[in-house]
């Protein structure tokens, strides 16, 4: 398995080789926006509400699985 220090170096060596303005870009953006994922996300008023009602069906086993989930889903596409 590859140390981090290794995969580093080895994108670094991958990253010095492209040419690519719009290539580069884009990959700044990606790796600039993904550093900031341990930003503290603050949750509006209607999505705490949303999350306290999904706890209150769990509590009270108001729960379908993802298989019947699936089935419904498809009965309601094959009906339309």
């Amino acid at each position: 398995m590859a140390t981090v220090d290794n995969i580093r170096n080895g994108l670094i060596d991958k990253i010095l080789s492209i040419t690519n303005k719009d290539f580069l870009v884009a990959l700044d953006k990606l790796i600039t926006s993904s550093s900031s994922e341990t930003d503290i996300i603050e949750l509006t008023k209607e999505q705490k509400i949303m999350l306290e009602m999904s706890e209150q069906d769990i509590k009270s086993g108001k729960l379908i699985s993802q298989e019947a989930m699936d089935k419904r889903n498809l009965e309601w596409l094959n009906a339309r």
